[in-house]
């Protein structure tokens, strides 16, 4: 590939947690074309191919070639926290300038991100044809566009970048030559341990995550003073990247090694009910107990890889579901109640022949959806939109999905393969090898004497059964904090939360669901943890607290319905802090304008934040039940256990 001058990219949005619209990037002040970005050329050509971690003349670069240090970052297109992190590398770019920074590309699409692949291919067709300066512009659209990656769009974005578009489509065409370099880089990631995005190599020192730019400037910082001192030794401009890199590379725990989770090679000791949906074999020697709900997406990727089991083993495997509707998905649990009328109508089969139908139906999966999907069940419509309307399974649900917090299956789908786990879609490869060993150890437990049918439960019996649930020991709330529920209820449950954080936003259908079940039990004390990569967080949970002040309670929680209502778009800005505000009944404009000028309750914010910070509570949405800890968005049999166990006071 020829690279041609180089030019600043312009990087859109902040670190840690969730999805980011468009509109959320107009909203923070980002946008995506050329006029806004800073303009900047990459000079030297230093030959950098055989240091430690290589850089080519085939990496998309901003910078100089021998800037003292070289910032190499692994990324996806389509992760949502690679986008979050473009502030942070913006701002280092602002901070040092590009005779001190290089930042050099690598492609990582992740697997699991469909639309990635394709949009890395584009991009670096762009850089083939146009060089540095089209391929950061490709960038930025990219990025700014990321749930639109589409083959249409990526032509326009290359166009507008300014990419010839026959050369753009010849090169795209160019497959072979195109997954070469994804291929390398990819080698290259494993090699040094950077398998998640966005993973980064500060000339060798790992910095992985949508880390804030303190961490950044920290490395970068050490890096300086570090090329300051070989140069005043006497090394040249151009082996200060290969010196530093291989010496820093050496000291990295990931140096050398693909950095993998640790293999869970526990068995657990997972239940297996009558009323569970069960295909495969009836008298099986490995039993696969699914963790699973309709509208998660990963849910429908497996799908290809459990068929292909199935057919691969026959008559010596058994699939188990259970159902774990996630409280984010709004559509899972009717979805969940119509293929459980269908089960209790007709039994197994009748209820696979649903699940694959159901899933067929992603992604809306409206009541018309499910029955439809359904219509050739031989199951009546009006018994299925029964089931949905009355909720009619929810007890077996949260039977299920408290099993699944037990035992840590917190996402959807997740595995146990005679007790042992494998989490997410993986693929077919993976599970093989597993069950290749399960099926080893079951054989031979047959060949002293067990009988088929019980296998599973001889294997159980070793199991180990679920870990207690952590604790975590916090004085009282503060007397002027909002709450909800019963006012002098037995239990409280402090919720530390941030109104910029998306999974706060996602468990808020939870905590309704909680004060539904438990309200007059229940009193829910909301503690203010705004996360300081969050920029508009500190203020938007100063303005909540104003209302409060102001109006009490009520206004506090209708305030706090707002602001996660218009977290994504059009976002949390002081202008619409402001428009909020003034929807709120009885709320004085003037007061509320002058709290957020003069900054008010600021001290008040940090007060929640510094509690959290000694009781061990580090992100959001983050619960303490009583002394339980409950962490992240859980489902609603998290909370219904941990209530259980204050109510209790075990």
């Amino acid at each position: 590939m020829n690279k041609g001058t180089a030019m600043a990219a312009i990087f859109a949005s902040f670190v840690a947690g969730a999805f980011l619209s468009w509109g959320v990037l107009q909203a923070q002040g980002v946008g995506a074309t050329a006029d806004k970005q800073e303009k900047v050329v990459s000079k030297g050509s230093s030959d950098h191919s055989t240091a430690k971690i290589p850089v080519t003349k085939d990496d998309p670069t901003w910078g100089d070639a021998n800037a003292p240090v070289t910032i190499v970052e692994f990324s996806d297109f389509q992760c949502p926290f690679c986008s979050r992190v473009l502030p942070t590398l913006k701002q280092i770019k602002s901070t040092y300038g590009p005779k001190k920074v290089r930042i050099v590309w690598k492609d990582q699409p992740l697997p699991f991100h469909k639309a990635a692949r394709p949009a890395h291919e584009a991009g670096a067709a762009v850089f083939e044809v146009a060089g540095d300066e089209a391929f950061w512009k490709f960038h930025d659209l990219a990025f700014a566009n990321s749930k639109n990656l589409t083959a249409e769009n990526f032509k326009k974005w290359a166009t507008e970048a300014g990419a010839d578009p026959a050369k753009f489509e010849a090169a795209l065409k160019n497959k072979k030559a195109l997954a070469a370099k994804i291929a390398a880089d990819q080698k290259l990631a494993r090699e040094v341990g950077a398998t998640g995005t966005p993973a980064f190599r500060i000339n060798g020192v790992s910095l992985s995550g949508a880390q804030p730019f303190p961490k950044f400037k920290q490395v970068i910082d050490q890096q300086l003073a570090e090329a300051k001192k070989l140069t005043a030794a006497g090394t040249a401009p151009e082996a200060v990247y290969p010196t530093l890199v291989a010496k820093n590379a050496k000291k990295s725990p990931d140096a050398g090694k693909k950095k993998e989770k640790p293999v869970d090679t526990t068995v657990w000791a997972v239940p297996v009910f009558e009323d569970d949906p069960k295909k495969g074999a009836k008298e099986p020697l490995v039993t696969i107990v699914e963790f699973s709900e309709f509208q998660c997406p990963f849910c429908k990727r497996v799908l290809p890889t459990t068929k292909k089991i199935l057919e691969t083993y026959g008559d010596d495997v058994q699939i188990v579901w259970k159902d774990n509707p996630l409280g984010f998905h709004p559509r899972a649990n009717p979805a969940s109640n119509a293929a459980r009328a269908v089960y209790a109508a007709k039994g197994d089969e009748a209820f696979w022949k649903a699940h694959d139908a159901i899933f067929a139906s992603q992604p809306k999966l409206t009541d018309d959806d499910l029955v439809k999907a359904l219509a050739d069940s031989g199951v009546p419509s009006a018994t299925i939109l029964a089931a949905i309307k009355a909720n009619k399974y929810k007890e077996k649900f949260e039977q299920s999905s408290e099993i699944a917090q037990d035992f840590k299956a917190r996402g959807t789908p997740h595995f146990f393969v005679n007790g042992r786990r494998i989490a997410g879609a993986q693929p077919f490869d993976n599970f093989k090898k597993l069950i290749d060993e399960q099926l080893a150890k079951a054989k031979a437990l047959v060949s002293k004497g067990t009988p088929r049918k019980d296998v599973y439960a001889a294997i159980m019996k070793e199991g180990k059964t679920p870990p207690p649930p952590q604790k975590k020991k916090i004085g009282p709330a503060p007397k002027d904090s909002p709450f909800k529920g019963a006012a002098n209820a037995k239990i409280v449950i402090q919720e530390f939360s941030d109104f910029q954080c998306p999974f706060c936003s996602r468990v808020n259908p939870t905590i309704k669901q909680v004060l539904a079940n438990h309200g007059k039990d229940v009193k829910i004390v909301w503690r203010n943890l705004p996360l300081p990569f969050h920029k508009d967080a500190p203020l938007a949970a100063e303005a909540a607290y104003e209302v409060y002040a102001q109006k009490g309670d009520k206004a506090f929680w209708e305030y706090h319905d707002k602001l996660f209502a218009g977290q994504k778009a059009p976002g949390l800005k002081r202008e619409q802090l402001e428009k909020y505000a003034s929807e709120i009944a009885g709320i004085d404009m003037a007061k509320f304008k002058k709290s957020l000028d003069d900054r008010t309750h600021k001290a008040r914010i940090e007060k929640d934040a510094a509690d959290a910070k000694a009781a061990g509570v580090s992100g959001t949405p983050a619960f303490i039940v009583g002394e339980y800890f409950v962490s992240g968005a859980q489902p609603y049999s998290a909370f219904k256990k941990a209530i259980k166990l204050a109510a209790s006071g075990k």
